[in-house]
């Protein structure tokens, strides 16, 4: 049985002082119980991506989502976690268990709030997202994975923090017109291109807007089976979806070639019945941008070492042939862990139901979303489609 998104729900990300944890997850679940028209008391399951890690105190946090509407009392609830994926987890969770029948209406929520500690309690907490034997206890803190990362690629295809800062610039550009986004903010190339004392270093060859940002936020979705989807004013079905997990040290992993993603995305293609440049955009998790280089490769779109043609022939620009991150990317948009993954399908199903506004691409019919938890970890790739 296919499996749809009728409806969502989507805080803007950023510091949110006034707002802890449960408001956030609240906000978002009002806000898509809403726009799905769906009432609480027919929702059959509840599925909550959350990462926490010490962010906040609240570790049993599943059952905070039925705080938004007494009619989701007594609902099966359960909290999903893998990594910076645990969003796109917990849709692929509640998905199954549409697929399997146990459910027909399922909520997923993704939910992160993460500056209500210090900086140095945030890059504790995501470093356990490591192989802490070898990564977290060496004291390797994200960025400086992926600047492992990124100083592989360089040695292997020459220096190419040009065109790192393209995707900064290009991410920075799209965001202004996105209105959830934390950082709307053009900055151009040649800020994003040049160290300096607003973008240091922070782990050689990443400069601070190689980097995305630390956020609060949440995002929700209502799911159903497609027998249903006439019940509804619209409907974004998953054509194909893939997961793939690989090795959790680095050390087993050839650090540029982003394998896990890759067989992800062949996966995803696969399924769908066809080919990247069928796509008519892309968002993908460019927690770093080196990530997101990476990704152009691991989908196909270029040639191991190739992926920097793509910026500067323009194809995954805002008005290029196959438009990446639209939305500002985490880079603009910002990155709470659990809302992430949420966000991202969120903002594909605008895409392909015409819903998009600022963002809209013109005539779009595929979306593809690639999430990814840890270094190239847990990869998981969605194919959307309008079926209503």
């Amino acid at each position: 049985m296919a499996v749809c998104i009728v409806g969502w729900g989507h805080t803007p990300f950023g510091k949110h002082e006034g707002e802890d944890l449960e408001a956030l997850i609240t906000r978002a679940t009002r806000e898509a119980l809403d726009h799905a028209g769906v009432p609480a008391d027919q929702v059959d399951g509840i599925w909550l991506g959350n990462l926490n890690g010490g962010f906040v105190p609240d570790t049993f946090c599943s059952s905070l989502v039925a705080q938004a509407d007494a009619g989701l009392r007594w609902k099966p609830a359960t909290r999903v976690e893998n990594a910076c994926a645990s969003g796109s987890a917990a849709i692929y969770s509640a998905a199954d268990a549409i697929a399997a029948g146990r459910a027909r209406v399922a909520l997923v929520v993704g939910a992160e709030k993460m500056t209500a500690v210090s900086g140095k309690e945030v890059a504790q907490a995501l470093a356990g997202c490591s192989y802490v034997r070898e990564e977290a206890s060496q004291g390797l803190t994200f960025p400086g994975i992926f600047a492992l990362m990124a100083k592989a690629y360089f040695e292997r295809y020459g220096d190419h923090s040009a065109a790192l800062a393209r995707i900064a610039a290009k991410n920075h550009a799209n965001g202004t017109r996105n209105p959830w986004a934390q950082m709307r903010r053009d900055l151009g190339f040649e800020f994003c291109n040049t160290i300096s004392e607003k973008n240091p270093v922070v782990a050689e060859p990443l400069r601070r807007t190689d980097c995305s940002l630390v956020s609060d936020g949440a995002a929700a979705v209502v799911l159903v089976d497609e027998s249903m989807v006439a019940e509804f004013s619209r409907a974004a079905r998953f054509r194909a979806r893939a997961q793939v997990n690989d090795y959790l040290p680095m050390s087993r992993r050839d650090p540029a070639a982003f394998e896990g993603p890759r067989r992800a995305w062949s996966q995803a293609l696969a399924g769908a019945g066809c080919d990247v440049r069928d796509l008519s955009l892309v968002e993908v998790h460019d927690c770093f941008t080196i990530a997101e280089l990476l990704a152009y490769e691991a989908m196909g779109l270029a040639e191991p070492g190739q992926g920097a043609r793509l910026l500067e022939e323009g194809v995954v620009m805002a008005d290029g042939a196959l438009p990446v991150n639209p939305s500002g990317g985490l880079k603009s948009k910002g990155h709470p862990i659990g809302a992430t993954g949420v966000s991202m399908h969120v903002l594909g199903a605008m895409q392909v139901l015409g819903e998009a506004d600022d963002l809209q691409v013109p005539n779009a019919e595929l979306a593809g979303v690639f999430n990814m938890g840890g270094s190239a970890v847990a990869s998981y790739v969605s194919i959307l489609e309008r079926l209503r």
